[in-house]
């Protein structure tokens, strides 16, 4: 357990910030969720457009592309800045990494359901129900990360 202070803790200790830090220590590691799921957001979308609008690349291949890097982004905060789950050694970072992307598949086919029953088969509003599935999504990954893939690591809550 790390005992200094974060740059996420340094931040929430600036003055006119600090107010807020009992909440941010109380929630730290779902608003750092939230925060790299963001980040991961924007690489996703940034690698999509690069590869299919600025590069031309196909759109089915740039969002596999945009897909995977979106997701080695969200394994690699997630491991060292949300969950702080360290490995022994190369093994287990392979492994838990395998475990990370096979929930990110699974999530990935819950949401292509919602979206096959809801949009394709009764004709509900695309954008609400794909907001309503990313919503979804966000909550299955997390208690996913938390309890598969990163459980072994503690999940150390400060």
């Amino acid at each position: 357990m790390k005992d200094s202070l974060d740059i996420f803790d340094k931040i929430m200790s600036l003055p006119g910030i600090r107010v807020l830090f009992p909440f941010y220590k109380k929630h730290k590691q779902v608003l750092l969720y939230l925060f790299f799921g963001a980040v991961t957001t924007v690489v996703s979308i940034g690698v999509f457009s690069l590869l299919n609008v600025v590069l031309g690349v196909n759109e089915h291949i740039a969002n596999l592309t945009s897909w995977v890097l979106a997701v080695l982004v969200a394994f690699l905060t997630n491991r060292t800045m949300v969950f702080e789950a360290e490995t022994a050694s190369a093994g287990e970072f392979f492994a838990q990494m395998i475990k990370f992307y096979a929930g990110r598949v699974a999530t990935l086919l819950v949401e292509e359901l919602i979206i096959f029953v809801f949009i394709t088969t009764l004709k509900f509003d695309s954008f609400t129900v794909k907001l309503s599935a990313q919503i979804v999504i966000l909550i299955l990954n997390y208690v996913i990360s938390k309890l598969f893939v990163f459980k072994n690591n503690g999940a150390k809550e400060k």
